[in-house]
């Protein structure tokens, strides 16, 4: 009896348009780091600020060299980032595309998203690694555009809608900013986030902590520069061992899933919430079950949780793993293990969930 597997008819229409597809996704891989390069060199502001131009006329202003100009120029406009005049022979970056790559405060910002995806790539092969023998990769180990260009990315987000939307569909906790709250900002990273609260609400203390002491090196430092030193403090610590009690709001920013413990670090907050507190959990955009996350967003949360999130909690005591994607229900559980009995969505974005959690 032949034990052999029959074969399967190829569709070459269905193949080469996979091919094809792929082909355009090698060049998006490879636009990535064109647009950090970019970024970097500043080319995209001067496109902004100077308009049509052609690479010589780049080059100069930019101090660089004209061919990687010519080359850089070339592949943005095959990739729609810029026009291109053949009569004139001159190169356009669209308003559109100027908000998007050089208005940093902008909601739209976007070379903070690529320094961070090219950031992350850079240590691919210890992932690799990682992968087979089922070790971990600490946040602390990555390439240093990975903490750059996650606060650089995230920032904006948070520009837009933490003070219009997010605080304000939390039950009483805008209020109770205004009138004096503590507040602890657990896995801070630069402390964007904190220094954004203090600054929108000065009768607060507010304490942003981390296990990288390397970001909170530097969330000091913008504290200082945003003149909020006064009342924010940094502290290295992780999210099961951060200072203080009698929280007011404790919130986790996109930081909840990456943890090893993510179950003592709700316990701990539980302990160190005060009775009437709210625990703000912010957490990538994402459903229940897979599919519901095999979208646009999904695709890149899921890429930064297989290279980035998923690493980072194997590297940590338990290394539960909750990966960027682990949906409402899988962060319900987490908070329930750890005391709370209430848990809602507050709000949400497309590109995250805000979830009020209450003793």
């Amino acid at each position: 009896m032949s034990t052999t597997a029959p074969a399967t008819e190829i569709d070459a229409d269905k193949l080469m348009s996979f091919v094809f597809r792929a082909v355009d996704e090698v060049g998006a891989t490879l636009n990535a780091g064109l647009v950090v390069m970019g970024d970097k060199l500043g080319y995209y502001r001067d496109l902004a600020q100077n308009g049509p131009s052609t690479p010589a006329q780049l080059a100069e202003r930019t101090q660089t060299a004209e061919p990687y100009a010519r080359e850089w120029l070339n592949a943005q406009a095959a990739g729609d980032y810029v026009t291109y005049d053949p009569a004139t022979k001159r190169y356009t970056l669209p308003p559109e595309q100027a908000i998007a790559m050089t208005e940093a405060d902008s909601p739209a910002f976007l070379p903070g998203f690529f320094q961070f995806a090219l950031g992350t790539l850079h240590d691919t092969e210890h992932i690799v690694d990682a992968a087979r023998s089922g070790a971990g990769f600490g946040w602390h180990q990555h390439d240093a555009d990975v903490y750059a260009g996650c606060e650089r990315f995230f920032r904006p987000g948070y520009h837009a809608n933490l003070l219009d939307s997010w605080i304000p569909a939390l039950d009483g906790v805008e209020q109770k900013l205004r009138d004096g709250a503590l507040v602890a900002d657990v896995g801070c990273g630069h402390g964007a986030s904190t220094i954004l609260l203090a600054q929108a609400f000065p009768a607060s203390t507010f304490i942003g902590s981390d296990y990288h002491a390397g970001s909170i090196e530097t969330a000091r430092l913008r504290a200082a520069e945003a003149g909020v030193a006064d009342r924010v403090r940094f502290e290295v610590a992780s999210g099961q061992e951060f200072s203080g009690t009698g929280y007011d709001l404790v919130a986790m920013f996109d930081s909840l899933h990456d943890m090893g413990d993510p179950v003592g670090a709700a316990r701990h907050v539980r302990e160190a919430i005060a009775d009437d507190g709210t625990w703000m959990v912010i957490e990538p955009m994402a459903g229940d079950h897979v599919e519901d996350n095999f979208n646009t967003v999904g695709r890149v949360y899921y890429g930064f949780s297989t290279l980035l999130c998923t690493p980072a909690s194997l590297s940590q005591d338990v290394g539960l793993a909750l990966g960027a994607q682990a949906g409402p229900a899988r962060i319900r559980d987490v908070t329930a293990a750890g005391g709370f009995t209430r848990f809602r969505s507050a709000t949400e974005t497309p590109f995250n969930r805000v979830f009020e959690v209450r003793p």
